[in-house]
């Protein structure tokens, strides 16, 4: 009898017998919950070897080798699945991402990411107005998914007054992709209490016309300000939200995942998820210091992100996925991205000095935004670590990632031995004197690999601001690795569509997929710049065992290894061998998360894991 024939699809089954099968014995101390075989088991171990089978025991690995090995692990009740020549590989692990935003996503008027015309906009945002009629002039209408780098290069960047042509009284709040801005109409300005009076925040701007009255477009902590006023969900439509995004999460084959902007309602969330048995993938969330709290009173900030962390933090990772809350998160600038240009620059954007049909692109004055100077940046970094916390700094431009290092490497100095695990997220521009130092001083590099493909907010318009040296240098993943860094990826979902095989592509490529609907079409379909790819190797190394290291969780998840727990996933496609084109169309056909099969489709719908009485879906 084949292997293949015991392939169990009925729901509910959860023993197979041992007839005829070589090495089959008795139930005992030494037989697996689940074996699965016949695979192109890919470990992510030191040699990324590869196998043919793993067994599972009690939610961890307790074999990991060839088929003939895995046969001495079969018992009377254990559940076995035939992978059929498909690609098993360890899950993967989001670094940053932020689910709570992208749960609510799903659930708000959505432009689905899409390049528009003000025109379009309009006309999109009306038919979410006209689809709730029966909402009451003072609900608000969120809208998400706002593409407006793409808009700006397209047709300009609206206004209020885009929105105030609308037929409704409601105020309207539409969130940009970057997640940095926002834009209102006139009645979400006066609900707000907005007007040309309201000083900008420290880490932000209400941006204003020649007279100082605010346009509507509010950046990065005007943009946070601006949301606050929403009425936040209930607790019952947070768990919806939470439930939506941990879906979508299962089916990209996401075991582990970072919110790299959390606080106490993501975090009451994913704990009554825990307490319920609904939380499908291992829960990092990262607590967000404001500047101007941090410089008024350093001792203060650390004392509550301490404080709120005890509430929630569940301390050492079990099989069964947690909740842990032992990570800070620090604005270091915005976003690099015209035409909102906030990302801190070592020299000035460069700004038209001529006209659109004859630009002239000369050195401005603005460098962008820097929030945490380093004299406040290096006693709070310090205070952080002391307090048992790593310390995650959103840095896009070369400026701020500097400043990130140094403050890095004067903890490192003041703490020496200290084993705490730095990160720095995006890093878009780095100035190449920059690159060892990420290795130096064991910095995680987390990078969104999507953003290296050309697309109409890049190569239409930031290219021309950041200018052409620069911009040969923008998203240098390739570059820190050969430098000897450590790079991790992280979505940053819902400024991007949860596509993870799409980015991974384009961590290899450098260029996107005009036949993958998330990516940007022919026009589009070139390398971004001449900067250095990663190996299919390394990429998935970034969403395993680096991204493991990056959270302090690689002694028990990152790789196919034994003792470590079973976190892993099945492929369609095998990632190491479809050609280039194809590596950004794959599909995860299974996920098993602490042992426990949690997402499967065809071919494995209807296996269950030891032990549990339902199917999964």
């Amino acid at each position: 009898m084949k292997l293949s024939r015991l392939f169990i699809a009925v729901a509910g089954a959860t023993a197979v017998s041992c007839v005829a099968l070589v090495g089959c014995q008795t139930e005992g101390s030494t037989s697996a919950d689940v074996v699965m075989r016949n695979g192109y088991v890919y470990t992510v171990d030191g040699k990324n070897s590869v196998q043919q089978a793993v067994a599972v025991k009690d939610g961890r690995i307790v074999y990991v080798g060839s088929d003939e090995g895995a046969a001495s692990y079969i018992g009377t009740q254990t559940q076995q699945i035939d992978l059929a020549g498909r690609m098993l590989m360890p899950g993967l692990i989001d670094a940053h991402m932020h689910p709570g935003d992208g749960g609510r996503a799903m659930t708000l008027c959505d432009l689905k990411y899409q390049t528009m015309t003000r025109k379009v906009f309009q006309e999109t945002i009306q038919a979410c107005l006209d689809a709730e009629k029966d909402k009451g002039p003072d609900v608000w209408l969120e809208v998400g998914s706002w593409d407006r780098m793409g808009m700006d290069g397209l047709d300009g960047d609206p206004d209020k007054s885009t929105l105030d042509a609308l037929k409704t009284q409601r105020p309207i709040q539409v969130r940009s992709t970057d997640f940095h801005t926002v834009l209102v109409n006139s009645r979400g300005l006066a609900v707000a209490g907005i007007d040309k009076h309201t000083a900008n925040p420290g880490d932000g701007k209400y941006v204003r016309d020649s007279t100082g009255n605010p346009t509507g477009i509010c950046e990065d902590g005007a943009a946070d300000a601006m949301a606050a006023v929403v009425p936040p969900a209930t607790e019952a439509e947070k768990l919806i939200q939470s439930r939506a995004a941990l879906d979508a999460m299962r089916q990209q084959g996401i075991t582990s995942f970072f919110d790299a902007l959390s606080g106490p309602e993501n975090a009451k969330a994913f704990t009554m998820l825990e307490q319920s048995g609904e939380l499908t993938a291992r829960a990092l969330l990262a607590i967000k210091l404001d500047p101007a709290a941090a410089a008024a009173d350093p001792d203060k900030t650390i004392a509550e992100a301490k404080s709120l962390a005890s509430l929630y933090d569940q301390g050492e990772a079990k099989v069964t996925p947690g909740v842990n809350m032992r990570h800070v998160k620090l604005f270091m600038d915005g976003i690099i991205n015209a035409p909102a240009d906030t990302g801190a620059m070592l020299t000035p954007y460069l700004h038209n000095a001529g006209t659109e049909k004859a630009p002239k692109w000369t050195p401005g004055k603005n460098r962008g935004e820097l929030y945490f100077p380093p004299q406040v940046l290096d006693p709070l970094l310090l205070k952080a670590v002391q307090a048992g916390f790593d310390p995650h700094l959103h840095a896009t431009g070369d400026r701020a990632v500097r400043d990130s290092l140094d403050a890095i490497e004067y903890v490192r100095k003041q703490l020496p031995g200290n084993a705490f695990r730095p990160t720095i997220t995006h890093a878009e521009s780095v100035d190449p004197a920059d690159y060892g130092r990420f290795k130096a001083l064991d910095v995680t590099a987390n990078m969104s690999f999507q953003w290296a493909q050309q697309a109409p907010s890049t190569v239409d318009g930031t290219s021309d601001h950041l200018g052409v040296e620069r911009f040969a240098r923008m998203e240098p993943s390739g570059s820190i690795a050969r430098a000897g860094g450590r790079v991790a990826y992280g979505s940053d979902w819902p400024v991007d569509p949860l596509d993870e095989f799409l980015a991974l592509k384009i961590g290899v490529t450098r260029s996107g997929d005009p036949q993958n609907p998330h990516s940007y079409g022919p026009d589009y379909a070139g390398r971004l710049n001449a900067e250095p790819a990663l190996s299919r190797a390394d990429v998935l190394r970034t969403i395993t065992l680096n991204a493991a290291e990056q959270l302090k969780l690689d002694a028990v998840v990152g790789s196919l290894e034994v003792g470590k727990f079973a976190d892993l996933i099945v492929l369609d496609k095998n990632f190491m061998q479809v050609p280039e084109d194809a590596l950004g169309r794959n599909k995860v056909l299974l996920t098993m998360v602490g042992g426990k099969i949690v997402w499967a489709k065809a071919p494995f719908v209807g296996q269950v894991a030891v032990n549990e009485q339902q199917p999964v879906r």
